[in-house]
C-alpha cells in the first residue's frame, strides 16, 4: 500500500511521516536529515541544542539560538531537496528568540507544544514557515484556532495532536494516564479534524492533521492513517534505536534494555508528567531533592531554587551517555526495541 503524501501548503513530503522532535540531543541534524531524505519530515529540536558547545554553560540560550542555524545547515546538506523543521516549546525561555532564530534560519516548519504558542503567527510574519501547533485536546485545539483567528486572521498551517502514549512531557493527568486501556482516544482525534475543517473553509486552505503518541509499529500506522484517517502521522521513540539518531550508543541500548514494567509515568521538575525509563536517577530523585548546579536557563517557569532536579543537567547526562545519571525520556512503546536499525527501514516498514 502507498501512503499519500503530506501536503503542507507548497511543502511536500512524500511519505507523511513527521519525526518528532527529541530533546535534549536526541533529534539534531543527522536525525532529522536522515528521516528528510527518505520522505519524511524530520525535525530537530531546539531545547538546548548547544549543550557541546565550549561556551554553553556560560551563555546557554545565545549559544542555542546560534546552534539552531548550525544545525538546519547540516541538516540541508544531508537532505537539500527535504522538509526539514524545529520543534519548540512554549515553555522555553525567550521563547520568541528561539521562534525567530529557526524562521530565520529558513526551517521549513515549527512545531510548538508544551503550552498554548499563542503568538506563533507574530513571531514568524514575513516568513514562508509553516505553523504547527501541538495539542492533546480538543479544548486546546479550539482555543488556539480562535486566537489566531482573532488576532492574526490566520489559521494552522497543521495540527498535531500528540495522545497519552506519547514519550517527554505530557498534557494529560496522571488518572488520564493511568486508564490508557479503556480511552477511547481516536474519538478526540476526530473531534479535533472536524473542528478544524471549520478554519479550511474560512481560510480556503488545506489544513492536514497529524497523529503522535505510542505510534512504533506499521499496525499503529494503519489504524491512524486508514481507520481514522488523519493526513499524517508523527513518530519519535522508534527513531531512538536507529544508527542515525544523535543518541549515545548507551542511550539507545537502555531502550533496548527496557522492559514494559521499566516504563514509568514521572513528575518533571516543571510540574507536569512525563514518561521514562526507570533507572538509578528516577529512584533517588523521588527519595531526595537534588539541587541544580547552576541555572542553564531552560524553562520559563522553573525556580532553581525550588526545583526537585535541574532538567536539563539530567537530559545533558542523557545525551552524553550517562545513563544511570540521567532522565531517559520515552514512549509507551519503547520497550518494543528489539535492535538498532536505519531510518531506511523504519520508513519503509510504517509507510
Amino acid at each position: 500500500m502507498k501512503r499519500k503524501p503530506l501536503i503542507i501548503g507548497e511543502l511536500r513530503a512524500e511519505r507523511p511521516l513527521i519525526q518528532g522532535g527529541m530533546g535534549v540531543g536526541i533529534s539534531l541534524s543527522r536525525l532529522a536529515g536522515a528521516v528528510a531524505r527518505e520522505g519524511g519530515i524530520g525535525m530537530i529540536s531546539t531545547a538546548q541544542i548547544g549543550f557541546r558547545e565550549p561556551e554553553f554553560e556560560r551563555a546557554p540560550i545565545d549559544t542555542n539560538l546560534r546552534c539552531i542555524g548550525k544545525e538546519l545547515e547540516k541538516a540541508r546538506e544531508l537532505a537539500p531537496r527535504g522538509v526539514i523543521g524545529c520543534n519548540i516549546m512554549v515553555a522555553t525561555r525567550r521563547y520568541e528568540d528561539y521562534v525567530r532564530a529557526a524562521a530565520r534560519a529558513g526551517a521549513d516548519l515549527i512545531a510548538s507544544g508544551a503550552g498554548l504558542p499563542a503568538k506563533l503567527p507574530e513571531l514568524t510574519e514575513g516568513f514562508r514557515t509553516k505553523l504547527a501547533p501541538i495539542v492533546s485536546s480538543l479544548k486546546a485545539a479550539s482555543v488556539i484556532c480562535k486566537l489566531w483567528d482573532r488576532h492574526y486572521k490566520t489559521a494552522p498551517d497543521l495540527v498535531i495532536v500528540e495522545g497519552p502514549e506519547a514519550g517527554g512531557h505530557l498534557g494529560f493527568d496522571e488518572e488520564t494516564l493511568s486508564r490508557l486501556e479503556t480511552l477511547d482516544y481516536g474519538k478526540e482525534i476526530r473531534g479535533i479534524m472536524a473542528h478544524v475543517r471549520r478554519y479550511e473553509e474560512k481560510y480556503g486552505k488545506r489544513i492536514p492533521v497529524v497523529a503522535a503518541g505510542g505510534i512504533y509499529t506499521m499496525a499503529d500506522a494503519d489504524y491512524y492513517l486508514e481507520e481514522l484517517e488523519v493526513d499524517g502521522i508523527q513518530v519519535a521513540t522508534r527513531f531512538v534505536t536507529t544508527e542515525e539518531c544523535d543518541a549515545p550508543m548507551a542511550y539507545k541500548q537502555a531502550y533496548l534494555d527496557a522492559k514494559k514494567e521499566d516504563i514509568v509515568i514521572t513528575k518533571s521538575p516543571v510540574g507536569m508528567p512525563g514518561r521514562a525509563i526507570k533507572n538509578r536517577f528516577l529512584e533517588e530523585a523521588g527519595r531526595a531533592r537534588k539541587p541544580a548546579k547552576k541555572c542553564l536557563q531552560c524553562l520559563e517557569k522553573c525556580n532553581p531554587k525550588e526545583t526537585p532536579y535541574c532538567i536539563t543537567e539530567a537530559l545533558v547526562n542523557a545525551a552524553k551517555g550517562k545513563i544511570q545519571d540521567a532522565l531517559l525520556f520515552c514512549g509507551a512503546k519503547a520497550y518494543l526495541a528489539d535492535r538498532i536499525e536505519t531510518v531506511h527501514e523504519v520508513m519503509a516498514d510504517l509507510m
